[in-house]
Parts: structure tokens; sequence; C-alpha cells
């Protein structure tokens, strides 16, 4: 885990830190892809084939920002269970663990609450934990490409399973689960590794959903609908149980 601080994040001596906008980063994954593509509108621009050169154009501010990676601020709290991605709550269902997190050393097999977050193309795809700890487990399922919001697709979608046991000896896991445009699930971290609350552990390319199972006793702390931000929205908080109500609006 690591202690290093943003030097522009700590406050000078004598000073209150200040929020402040700044120009999200884009994350190493994505500027291969924008190299290519603006490489690519460069050239047309060249030629002179502007009808051909402005779509790239397009394209490369596109993929600059599908993969921006902003700074999030995350809540301290042992009992405070944080949104692992930016997106739309479409589900929050009971059902069982899937196999690859259940059994005595990991999620147990009794029925659970599981809240679905889908991602769309325009959404932040880097991912984050839901709790600090240790990661236990990292299992990587191939799979199909069907639309990320279909109920199925927990089942049948190309996916990553991550488990993380907390210091107390909690355990949270979610699912990162490949969509229709989706192809590929980047795994930034391994088991034994020991992060942050919060802290980038993947992303998604191009659309996808990440389902999270609360412990037993936890209910939701948000609603369908509700738009959560990774790193931010407070899911849950564990041990307490009152589902909150929405009025869209």
């Amino acid at each position: 885990m690591s202690n290093h601080i943003d030097p522009d994040l700590r406050p000078a001596e004598g000073h209150v830190a200040s929020a402040r906008w700044r120009f999200p980063t884009v994350h190493p994954e994505g500027r291969k892809f924008a190299l290519i593509s603006g490489g690519i509108a460069l050239l047309l621009g060249l030629f002179a084939w502007e009808t051909l050169a402005w779509p790239m154009v397009g394209l490369t501010i596109w993929i600059l920002t599908f993969f921006r990676d902003p700074i999030r601020v995350t809540p301290k709290g042992d009992n405070l269970i944080i949104a692992p991605a930016d997106g739309l709550i479409t589900q929050i269902i009971a059902c069982a663990p899937p196999a690859e997190l259940s059994g005595p050393e990991g999620l147990g097999d009794a029925m659970m609450t599981r809240i679905s977050i889908f991602m769309s193309v325009f959404d932040v795809h880097i991912n984050r934990t839901a709790i600090g700890g240790t990661v236990r487990r990292v299992v990587y399922i191939p799979g199909k490409f069907l639309n990320a919001d279909l109920d199925k697709a927990s089942e049948e979608n190309e996916r990553q399973h991550i488990l993380v046991e907390s210091a107390n000896g909690l355990r949270i896991g979610f699912t990162q689960i490949a969509g229709l445009v989706a192809r590929r699930i980047v795994p930034f971290v391994k088991a034994g590794d020991v992060i942050a609350a919060g802290q980038r552990v993947g992303l998604i390319r191009f659309g996808s959903r990440v389902d999270v199972f609360l412990p037993e006793g936890t209910g939701a702390n948000v609603v369908v609908g509700q738009r959560t931000i990774a790193g931010e929205t407070v899911l849950a908080k564990i041990g307490e149980y009152q589902p909150p109500t929405g009025v869209a609006q």
C-alpha cells in the first residue's frame, strides 16, 4: 500500500488544502489507440482527404475521453463499501455469489445482495476496489460478449472476479463483466497485493458492467437508476440495512 501523496494535493504548511479541477490524464492503455487513430487522421489530412480525416480526429478525441483517468477522493471509514465503477445502477437483487467467489475461503454460499453498475461507452472505465485490504483472488473467465445490461451476462460473458479481504477479516467480492463492445479486461492487481480503498484495480474496454456483492446483514445505500462515481460513491455501510428510496426528476 503506497504512502505517496501527490504534491499537488499536499497542503502547504500553514494553509488549508483546496480542491480544484484538473484535466484528467489518459491511462497508458489508451494512449496507443489514440496514437494510431491520430496518426491515421494526420496522414489523411496530409493527403487532403478531409472527409475521412475529420471522423478520425473525432475518433481520437473519443478514445482519449474513454481512457480518461480522473483523480477521485475516497471517503474514509472501515464500514464503507465504495463503488468500484462509474455508471448507472441497473439492478439490486438477492442472489448466490458466483462459484469463483463462494466457499468457506470466499464469500460463503448464502444469498447476498448484488449491486450491478452498467458502464456506457461514455463513462470512465477505470475500476477501483470497493474496500481496502489484501487481494485474495483474481479469477479470469473467458466467455461471450452479450449486452452487459442483460442478467445472464454475469454467467455467460467474459469476466474477472476479484475478492478482497480487509484487515478485520471482512471479504468483499466484485466482478468485472465485458459487454457487447468490450473485448478485453485489463487487470492492475494480482492475488497477494495490498490495496487501499478506492485504488485502481483494472479497466474494461468499451462498455461493460461491474457487480458488487454485499456481506450478510448489509443493505444497499443506493437505488436503481442512480449514477455512481468510482472511488467516491458509498454503496453501503457494513452492518446497516436501511434501503433508501429515490425519485427520478
